[in-house]
């Protein structure tokens, strides 16, 4: 494994001087039969847009298909855009169901509806089958590629039906048992069919106790469950438990690295998909969004400040020490809302347990806002010599870290609730209550004091 992964990245290494110094009759010959389909993929999109372009020209036509799957989004509909119809149906002919729907879904219905028309019968009915659900639910994961077998057979005869393949489908470790229906009924896992009596009926040796996925879970769901149960794949049922297809780890995979990308990007405002290398417009029109959502949570917080304008006039040591009470809060409150939306995201938390979860972050939030008041306090005093204005800042240090905990516990519940993202907006209003109330706190005291 480890030679493979060094010999990769020599070739890379080789294609980019290749690149720099304008051999491209190098850099095709390497793309084409010197790199796996996934390490061009990763190439492309470690390339700035000028050099994205020369490498896609040069990747070979019928290898297309399978360097495109392993894009961005983004880049895929870039790519796609440029295509005919014929083309896509061309160049996705020996890509799984479920990677062709992917793709589909990165272009206008209209250029769909052509690429679909232009399929034979057969691709055509596994490809709307996924289409047809949600792309973030399982029936929108799933393909349709699937082995099933009948349970009264013989396993001499599921022997010699396989045998009639030239292949099975990637990551097939069990067989799907079906009746005349198609219904769903149990599992035959290959290495019980390896080593059990050839005369034993399927339904003598086949489990009956598989996870079963309904075509409407949601992709995170079924994450969870594949991690759970150690799964390697899964059967998806309709409504009426018909099987329409599987699950597979890769597939999953996926699902879990965009979670986890999701959950980085959100943080700063940026959408999972951005890509590293866009031009510079689109991504500062991306961007510009935030910023100025931004722009209004830092004006609340300086209106607040203006509030106060005279005392921090009187007594300058406040402007001083006001960015230490904002700061204390904020990364408290992130603290807890962090913790908070990985619980969600991990299924732990539920209404009986929140409670013991927000009684718990109350307690620290008291014993950590008590210990760094007092060395705020101290050291205030020891640089100011003003006792008054230690115990001002001491006071609004405790108050905005349980302020703080609240919010940070309270917010990704409250914005779930009303089908918010909480890890898009979570960390935008936890900033301005804790800045809002850090200063009202602060400066507030400080008036009674001084005033």
């Amino acid at each position: 494994m480890g030679q493979h992964t060094e010999k990769a990245k020599a070739k890379l290494h080789s294609l980019n001087a290749a690149l720099e110094s304008g051999a491209l009759a190098k850099v095709q010959r390497i793309l084409n039969s010197g790199l796996a389909p996934v390490d061009v993929a990763h190439l492309i999109e470690s390339s700035p847009p000028k050099a994205r372009k020369i490498l896609w020209e040069l990747v070979d036509k019928e290898l297309e298909g399978e360097v495109l799957q392993y894009l961005s989004e983004e880049l895929q509909s870039h790519f796609l855009s440029d295509m005919s119809a014929a083309e896509v149906v061309d160049m996705t002919a020996d890509l799984d169901t479920d990677d062709v729907a992917d793709m589909l879904q990165q272009l206008p219905e209209r250029v769909t509806q052509e690429v679909l028309d232009s399929m034979d019968q057969v691709d055509r009915a596994r490809v709307e089958a996924i289409l047809g659900y949600p792309e973030d639910s399982a029936g929108g994961l799933m393909n349709t590629d699937t082995v099933t077998i009948r349970p009264e057979i013989t396993l001499d005869v599921v022997l010699r039906y396989l045998r009639r393949h030239k292949s099975l489908p990637a990551m097939t470790d069990n067989l799907l048992v079906v009746n005349r229906q198609n219904e769903f009924i149990g599992l035959l896992p290959v290495s019980k069919l390896l080593v059990s009596d050839p005369q034993q009926t399927v339904r003598e040796v086949m489990t009956t106790d598989a996870k079963i996925i309904p075509a409407t879970m949601h992709d995170t769901d079924v994450a969870k469950l594949f991690e759970r149960h150690d799964l390697v794949s899964a059967p998806v049922v309709d409504a009426a438990g018909v099987l329409i297809g599987r699950i597979t780890i890769d597939d999953v995979v996926d699902v879990i690295r965009e979670t986890a990308d999701h959950s980085l990007m959100s943080m700063a405002g940026l959408d999972e998909d951005e890509d590293t290398f866009a031009p510079a417009l689109k991504t500062s029109r991306r961007r510009a969004v935030w910023l100025g959502i931004n722009l209004i949570t830092a004006l609340a917080a300086s209106a607040v400040i203006g509030l106060f304008d005279k005392t921090i006039e009187q007594v300058v040591a406040l402007a001083v020490l006001m960015p230490i009470v904002a700061s204390m809060g904020g990364i408290a409150g992130s603290q807890v809302l962090t913790l908070v939306i990985r619980g969600q995201a991990l299924g732990h938390l539920s209404g009986a347990n929140f409670r013991w979860l927000f009684n718990r972050e109350l307690i620290v939030a008291g014993i950590n806002g008590i210990l760094w008041a007092v060395v705020i306090a101290i050291v205030t005093f020891a640089w100011f010599h003003d006792i008054k204005i230690a115990l001002i800042i001491g006071s609004s240090i405790i108050i905005n870290l349980m302020v703080a905990a609240i919010t940070g516990a309270a917010l990704p519940l409250i914005l779930k609730a009303r089908g918010i993202d909480p890890a898009l907006a979570g960390g935008v209003i936890l900033t301005t209550v804790t800045d809002v109330v850090g200063f009202m706190t602060f400066l507030g005291l400080a008036t009674l004091f001084y005033l």
